[in-house]
């Protein structure tokens, strides 16, 4: 069974050591250092550390090699032709989860094989005004979201369209927070599981791109925007440059979700900010 995307109960250490599985394996000392913030300690503290935190967890495995893994990688990567994914668009007021910022607009588009379809879409009231700015963007006003659900009333469906899928976005780390944030607050789930960035593959598939903003990319691979910067036209266009962006992993021998992780990782110079600079990098 190909590994997807789950929700688990929060605990925040625990919470941020399996976001950092989500990449692959670590070790104990790694794990303490980039994930629970433990950069000076020894290695034996870093073990003990990651044992308690994570050795009675069903959700995690210790490899023969002491590393640590996610119970679903530890059984192997699934193939890509088992894969199912969930192309995730969110439309907010703004740039910063972290500063309050909500989701206004969220669509899921389900991408199984070459069968595309628009899962889940609906307006959020984000029970805040809509700024000047978002609305221009988007077009959605205050007063278009002001009888539409909260994300709570919608936050069970949504999980619904993302379980047991391969989370996928534009820029991906922005989509995950905003709906992770929801999550959170809504069901105190935290998510955890597979994801990947159509920005990130656009880099090493396409590296002679000069811009990889939606626009660029779906242009590139002659796939047609309708309704851009508004949920469901995003999520559509993005699960249609995925299919083409597979198209060319799978021409280069990626068969594996491990493969597709990690493929031309090794020609990148440096990494850059996962974070749009502006919302028109969306």
């Amino acid at each position: 069974m190909a590994e997807g995307l789950q929700g688990h109960p929060g605990g925040s250490l625990v919470d941020r050591a399996l976001e950092y599985l989500t990449t692959g394996p670590a070790d104990s000392t790694t794990l303490a250092r980039e994930a629970l913030g433990l950069r000076h300690g020894p290695p034996v503290v870093a073990d003990r550390v990651a044992v308690a935190l994570l050795g009675a967890d069903p959700r995690v495995r210790r490899l023969g090699d002491g590393r640590w893994a996610l119970a679903q990688l530890s059984l192997g990567s699934p193939k890509l032709s088992d894969c199912a994914f969930a192309v995730v668009d969110v439309e907010t007021t703004g740039n910063s989860a972290g500063r309050g910022d909500k989701i206004v607009e969220i669509a899921i588009a389900a991408v199984t094989g070459c069968r595309i379809e628009l899962l889940y879409h609906s307006l959020v009231n984000p029970e805040r005004p809509i700024p000047h700015f978002t609305a221009a963007l988007t077009r959605i006003t205050s007063a278009m979201v002001q009888d539409q659900p909260t994300f709570g009333e919608i936050a069970d469906d949504v999980m619904a369209a993302l379980a047991g899928r391969v989370f996928v976005a534009h820029n991906a780390r922005f989509d995950w927070l905003f709906v992770g944030r929801e999550m959170r607050s809504a069901r105190d789930l935290v998510l955890h599981g597979p994801r990947l960035c159509t920005v990130d593959l656009t880099r090493r598939l396409v590296p002679g791109l000069r811009s990889r903003s939606l626009d660029s990319v779906a242009n590139y691979f002659g796939v047609e925007i309708t309704d851009r910067h508004r949920a469901a036209g995003d999520a559509l266009a993005t699960a249609r440059v995925l299919r083409r962006l597979l198209e060319l992993a799978g021409e280069r021998g990626a068969r594996t979700l491990d493969d597709l992780r990690t493929l031309g990782r090794g020609s990148r110079k440096r990494k850059r900010s996962a974070l749009p600079r502006s919302m028109d990098d969306l």
